[in-house]
């Protein structure tokens, strides 16, 4: 029978930590910027003409993933 003292012995006090690659950030905030371009620019940080454009390129996207543009 195993007792607590033995139990907690098997366990490592020390921790470990994840090292998250440089590349897998990149990819993280390009998506974040892809996402927030797909579903929620409508003319506030691109001029007029480019904003109209990325909302008829990406209008269709919108609506496929439940986000209303109109």
């Amino acid at each position: 029978m195993a007792t607590a003292a033995s139990a907690s012995a098997a366990v490592p006090s020390t921790t470990t930590s994840v090292r998250v690659p440089l590349w897998a950030w990149a990819l993280l905030g390009f998506a974040v910027f892809a996402l927030y371009f797909v579903s929620q620019e409508n003319g506030a940080l691109l001029s007029s003409p480019a904003a109209q454009m990325l909302h008829e390129l990406t209008h269709d996207a919108r609506h496929a993933l439940g986000v209303p543009c109109h």
